[in-house]
């Protein structure tokens, strides 16, 4: 049975065309993963089916009376609680019938009528219906899965990082339990126990669901179906992600088999008319050319602009480059023991471990952008660090690529700012659109062309792959392979550091793992 069916659905931004005439549905039993590149039209796909953003053309209905609940990569919450406070809003109608249960009986207490205790036994029945005495348990529960905890229930969320609110508004959306839940990169921000968490609790969901991610590995385990949206087409598959992947590929060598065999007859066709469009033979030359005009034509299967960095390096001579020692680290109270450890010159080094925001809070320590309770830090004077902040905040969202690296560095051409762009697969469409009308991996790429303009020796990434593709990933990859500086890394994706890190620092345990 269709929960959602979609058809014929068009749109487009300003010369890209998104999706023309697309046609699928959401069944009640779809684990659906949504997969496509960068920029290919995801997230805008769940603003559409959501209403926030109107299509040119088609379709969206939703089965009568169905819940939806829906996580943007871009989650924010302008609630002036604190976070035990917003996740129990989750349950605000069960608190009502509380509250009209208390009145009830306080209004009983003045008039003695049984009616009032009548229905305050209703209000019973509905709160022990729904386990009302058991939500305490159930915002615990969820806070630990997604490491929530460690930032304490009383904390305000208006206090939260943007990474943060996210985590806290998924799980808002998991304790409300609606019929279909449509998530947009939930594995940002989250460790890697927190996603095992994440899996068992999608696989063991009720309702059906769309999952927007990059992560293959988290969608090969939680789907049953998946939609790809490349080359301004939505298609289906059904079966895992790397089935789907599969299937992609066949269709993909049959249209390029069709395109080729076409493109040969088409050119076959055309020296025919130019040799006899004036000659005896000319009446099956226009024939031809009558053909040609007619014909639809195949589109060959193409890839969208890919990215290629390349961080510039500046020579260090010193053997060590930063020294901790004693590093104790948190916000109100410390996080985890104090860390000690050194790199030396050329070391890869990745950061893991810990519940919640244990690595961001050690890096921004480091840094020195947020205190530390006692330790100490120390870069050899000739380091020069780049970093990069997984927050993709901008000083002024509305500016565009283009005007944002123009701002850093003033001095800068803008044809050679589009080149890098270009380069870092930033299109020229997009290099002209306000920073928060891109996608997030989008967005990510720019914070990495701006990496590439500023020379360094020490690299510092709090998870750069959030929000990429596959494709960007691997350039990333290469381009920290052959970088001769030291890197120190913050992922949860142990695909994308297995092979070339010198060290794995599990921040956790305390411990550097050989």
């Amino acid at each position: 049975m269709s929960i959602l069916e979609v058809e014929g659905l068009s749109m487009s931004f300003d010369d890209k065309q998104l999706y023309k005439d697309a046609s699928f549905r959401l069944n009640k039993e779809d684990h659906m993963g949504i997969i496509g590149q960068n920029g290919a039209g995801k997230s805008t796909l769940i603003k559409i089916l959501t209403g926030s953003r109107l299509p040119d053309e088609g379709r969206i209905k939703w089965q009568r009376g169905v819940r939806i609940g829906y996580l943007d990569q871009y989650a924010e919450s302008a609630h002036d609680l604190t976070i035990g406070a917003f996740l129990q809003s989750a349950f605000k109608e069960l608190f009502e019938v509380q509250e009209r249960q208390t009145r009830y009986y306080e209004e009983y207490a003045k008039k003695i009528d049984d009616s009032l205790l009548e229905k305050a036994g209703r209000c019973q029945e509905i709160l022990e219906a729904n386990d009302f005495y058991g939500i305490q348990t159930k915002i615990d529960q969820v806070m630990s899965g997604l490491g929530i905890d460690a930032l304490g229930s009383n904390r305000q969320v208006s206090e939260c990082s943007g990474g943060q609110r996210s985590k806290i508004i998924l799980a808002k959306l998991l304790l409300e339990k609606p019929d279909v839940l449509l998530l947009d990169e939930p594995t940002n921000y989250l460790d890697t126990e927190h996603i095992e968490w994440l899996i068992d609790y999608l696989n063991g969901f009720e309702g059906c669901f769309m999952v927007i991610s990059h992560d293959y590995d988290f969608l090969e385990r939680i789907t049953n179906t998946i939609v790809d949206v490349a080359f301004g087409k939505i298609t289906k598959y059904t079966g895992s992600f790397r089935k789907a992947i599969k299937q992609k590929e066949e269709k993909k060598a049959v249209q390029l088999k069709a395109y080729e065999k076409q493109r040969r007859q088409i050119e076959k066709d055309e020296a025919y008319i130019r040799k006899n469009k004036a000659g005896t033979r000319s009446t099956m030359a226009k024939s031809r050319q009558k053909r040609l005009d007619k014909l639809e034509r195949i589109t060959p299967p193409s890839d969208n602009l890919q990215a290629h960095f390349k961080f510039p390096y500046i020579e260090l001579l010193s053997a060590s480059t930063l020294t901790v020692s004693g590093l104790s680290v948190g916000y109100e109270t410390p996080l985890l023991s104090p860390v000690t450890f050194s790199m030396s010159h050329g070391q890869k080094v990745v950061l893991k471990g810990f519940n919640g925001v244990g690595k961001s809070t050690l890096i921004k320590s480091i840094l020195g952008i947020i205190p530390s309770f006692s330790g100490s830090v120390h870069f050899v004077d000739s380091c020069i660090v780049n970093y990069f902040d997984q927050n993709l905040e901008w000083d002024d969202p509305t500016k565009t690529p283009l005007q944002t690296l123009q701002d850093i560095y003033p001095r800068l051409e803008p044809k050679t700012i589009r080149q890098r762009l270009a380069r870092a697969g930033i299109n020229a469409s997009n290099t002209m659109k306000p920073m928060n009308l891109l996608s997030g991996g989008e967005q990510t790429k720019v914070k990495l062309c701006i990496m590439e303009l500023k020379p360094s020796n020490f690299l510092i990434l709090d998870e750069p792959t959030n929000h990429l593709d596959d494709e960007t990933k691997n350039a990333l990859r290469d381009a920290l392979i052959s970088y001769p500086g030291n890197v120190l890394l913050v992922t949860h994706e142990a695909s994308f550091y297995d092979g070339w890190t010198d060290r794995i620092f599990d921040v956790e345990q305390i411990r550097l793992n050989k």
